[in-house]
């Protein structure tokens, strides 16, 4: 089995242990743990051969056995849609083609046809979109903004474990807005915990090490929670005038409470604030504020005091109290552009809220304002955070944020599931830097857009047709390499665009499923749409087991014969390689 596996990637045969094991046991009949030649090119065979590309391949190549340099750009020009096809022709045959005397006379095998199909240069993520390409210089309200909530966890917000893998992780996904909940610690040494729960605590000090490690272009929150003594933080600060992102790049942002205008601070520049404190002025939270918050909760009241806020009947809104807080002068001063203020509405944000300034809101809330989000996302950036009830770390859909333009949708990383596809995927676009440049209609100061009332008479049309998979997982439940997969095609966007369509179930077949369906989606609003494709086990007509996803940007999408090698597996066995998916757009 060793040597087996050895000599395939000796010959660069890709190969999932799992199949490549149920295949080495059928030819082993005798059981002696040997194969013959003959075995082992059975074994080669059904792992590498593909009848739908050898009857795409024989299309092209009129003896069916070579293309031709011609053929080959006939194939790129009229399946793959290449504007210059006879130049990347060439090229193709001088990357994939494996026979030096074919590849001499400017002509491909089937092998070397098989190589490019399953190559990188046919994924269906499109090329120019895995690099940034985007225009970085607009005002940073202008983008999209990978953000993530409570980063020190990996489980739940009330007992589950904190930990540095949770920054490492999420700056390596592209992560560009972070989480650091501060608390006094032992030997006035900061830690980091979920605040009035039994999490576990790390150290201030190593996790500003591991984001030092991971992180290039990073944009940090830091909520810090002073108690009894006072937190100086030693984070980059600098005064830049015209707030555009490209000026950002490799600097760090605190986003936190601030004492004053950012022109007192720029005023105070030189003096020595060492030791000095300030008091802001906030007002205590109304009881709908309290079922958003996801903060200063005691895991054992937590639930209840929930329970006991929605059971109450809506009293006449009270006068608000005023709470005092105290902040270090040297940490207010490192706030520059990111000032954390309350959000009242969205009259007074008009009137007085300053450029500089932003606002963290509670999903609940948000989802009630979120009709008139639009034109206050085009001049603040407004950040979003779990409800205070997901103690399980569960998710909110991302997308119904990211269509009024909310820049900082923050989920929680550690949890997998529809929600994080969707933020992994979308920010697989503009090279994975975690910057999106919004749309042009939610940029605009007077904008009409409204995701709710779609009258677009400029529409698209998105044909697929879903050809093969190839070397899908098992299914947990399965105790062979047998499935009966099925792929479903989900559109997530404006709810107009909210779709899904599904292709049949091949039986008995994770090794080489052959679906060949077409199928036709109309899209308002592409700039905002994601299409996820799922692969799943049907295990019953009422039940199916999820095998893998693969989801990116609609727009981001190459058009051809092309396939996806999903890296986002949520299954317990998880291949040696990525399973595919051959797709024609």
């Amino acid at each position: 089995m060793e040597k087996t596996m050895k000599l395939l990637d000796k010959l660069n045969i890709a190969f999932d242990y799992v199949h490549l094991k149920y295949l080495f046991k059928a030819s082993d009949q005798l059981k002696s743990k040997t194969i013959t030649i003959e075995d082992f090119t059975g074994i080669y065979r059904t792992l590498a051969y593909r009848p739908e590309i050898r009857e795409l391949f024989s299309t092209y190549a009129k003896d069916r056995k070579l293309l031709s340099m011609a053929e080959l750009a006939e194939f790129l020009k009229k399946d793959q849609f290449e504007t210059c096809a006879a130049e990347t022709a060439s090229e193709i045959i001088a990357k994939y083609e494996p026979i030096e005397e074919v590849k001499r006379r400017k002509e491909m095998t089937f092998e070397g046809f098989i190589r490019y199909m399953n190559s990188e240069d046919c994924w269906v993520f499109n090329t120019e979109h895995r690099v940034i390409y985007q225009d970085m210089s607009h005002p940073l309200c202008d983008y999209f903004i990978s953000s993530s909530h409570n980063t020190y966890l990996i489980s739940d917000q009330l007992i589950g474990p904190s930990h540095l893998w949770g920054y490492a992780s999420a700056l390596m996904k592209g992560c560009r807005c972070l989480e650091i909940d501060c608390w006094d610690g032992p030997h006035n040494d900061p830690i980091v915990y979920h605040g009035h729960t039994l999490t576990s605590k790390i150290t201030f000090k190593t996790v500003i090490q591991v984001i030092d490690k991971y992180a290039f272009v990073v944009l940090i929150e830091i909520k810090i929670i002073i108690q009894n003594s006072i937190l100086l933080c030693a984070l980059l600060c600098l005064t830049l005038f015209h707030l555009f992102t490209q000026a950002l790049k490799f600097k760090v942002l605190v986003k936190n409470k601030k004492i004053g205008t950012l022109e007192e601070t720029i005023m105070r520049r030189g003096l020595d604030r060492h030791g000095q404190v300030g008091e802001l002025d906030e007002v205590e939270p109304s009881d709908d504020d309290e079922l958003d918050d996801s903060k200063s909760e005691n895991p054992k009241t937590a639930l209840l005091q929930r329970r006991t806020a929605v059971k109450k009947a809506s009293p006449p809104r009270k006068k608000r109290k005023i709470k005092k807080i105290k902040i270090a002068m040297e940490l207010s001063d490192l706030v520059i552009y990111t000032k954390s203020v309350k959000f009242m509405s969205f009259e007074e944000s008009r009137n007085g809220q300053k450029v500089y300034e932003n606002n963290s809101i509670g999903e609940v809330k948000a989802r009630k304002l979120a009709s008139d989000f639009i034109i206050h996302t085009t001049r603040f950036i407004t950040r979003i955070y779990p409800k205070g009830t997901r103690t399980n770390s569960s998710n909110y859909n991302p997308q119904e944020f990211w269509n009024v333009g909310c820049q900082m949708v923050a989920l929680n990383f550690q949890t997998p599931g529809l929600q994080m596809d969707l933020q992994n995927g979308k920010f697989l676009d503009n090279g994975g830097s975690g910057y999106l440049l919004k749309p042009e209609f939610l940029r605009e100061i007077d904008t009409t857009f409204n995701p709710h009332s779609m009258y677009s008479i400029y529409v698209s049309f998105l044909l697929m047709q879903i050809i093969s998979g190839h070397q899908l997982p098992p299914s947990n439940r399965s105790k062979t390499n047998k499935a009966d997969p099925l792929v479903l095609i989900e559109i997530h966007g404006v709810p107009e665009d909210q779709t899904k369509q599904q292709t049949c179930v091949i039986k008995g077949n994770a090794l080489s499923p052959n679906w060949n369906e077409t199928f036709t989606f109309t899209i308002q609003v592409p700039e905002l749409a994601l299409i996820r494709f799922v692969v799943e086990d049907q295990l019953s007509l009422g039940a199916n087991d999820f095998l893998a996803q693969y989801t990116i940007p609609v727009l981001s999408m190459s058009k051809g014969n092309t396939l996806f090698k999903s890296p986002f597996l949520r299954s317990h066995k998880i291949s040696t390689i990525p399973p595919t998916l051959t797709v024609n757009i």
